[in-house]
């Protein structure tokens, strides 16, 4: 199976590829360091992307910004940070995205646990993590050819439980091996429109 990974290069992402990779032909991309660059917050960015390769089996997005910061300074451009990069981001991934994978195909989305549990300085975060779990649910309805949408949503991953501790207050980090398998399952079942939590 040919997939391709955007954001392979970043915490999650790294295992992701390397468990992916094991048995299937894995094409990563993003902005530095990967097979194919883009900038999801860029339509036509992903548009060349998907021109520039051969229509995969799977596409799974773990890449995307969010502006953290207290509600009361948030700007609106801040906000849009997230709205332009990791939904908009995603939600073009998909909307460009469905003329070019293979009939069968699948997307596979990423959140995280701040869209039910959001912690303090994460308004805008929480916000877009939110949106892309309906966007997700509404569009498995109607995407077309037997192509599928799924969004993994995960809580504190072991691999960054020190550096974001402080954010998390309480939370048990969840294991780097339970995540990659939302994942895999996203991929390699037949759900469609789930989102699959991943807490510990």
């Amino acid at each position: 199976m040919d997939i391709l990974i955007i954001g392979a290069n970043g915490t999650i992402g790294k295992k992701v590829n390397q468990e992916l990779s094991k048995k299937h032909n894995v094409i990563t991309a993003g902005r530095n360091g990967a097979d194919i660059t883009v900038d999801i917050a860029n339509a036509d960015s992903i548009k060349q992307m998907f021109e520039s390769m051969s229509a995969p089996h799977a596409v799974v997005c773990i890449a995307g910004e969010a502006k953290w910061d207290h509600f009361k300074d948030l700007t609106e451009d801040d906000f849009y940070i997230g709205i332009r990069s990791k939904l908009m981001g995603q939600v073009n991934l998909v909307r460009i995205g469905k003329d070019y994978i293979k009939p069968g195909g699948s997307f596979t989305l990423s959140t995280g646990i701040l869209a039910d549990d959001p912690v303090v300085m994460t308004t805008s975060a929480a916000m877009v993590n939110g949106a892309i779990h309906s966007f997700s649910k509404a569009a498995a309805l109607e995407l077309e050819n037997g192509q599928r949408i799924n969004v993994v949503c995960s809580g504190l991953v072991e691999d960054s439980a020190e550096k974001y501790a402080d954010y998390f207050p309480g939370h048990d980090p969840v294991p780097m091996s339970k995540v990659a398998n939302a994942y895999i399952k996203s991929i390699m079942g037949k759900n469609n429109g789930e989102i699959i939590r991943v807490y510990a």
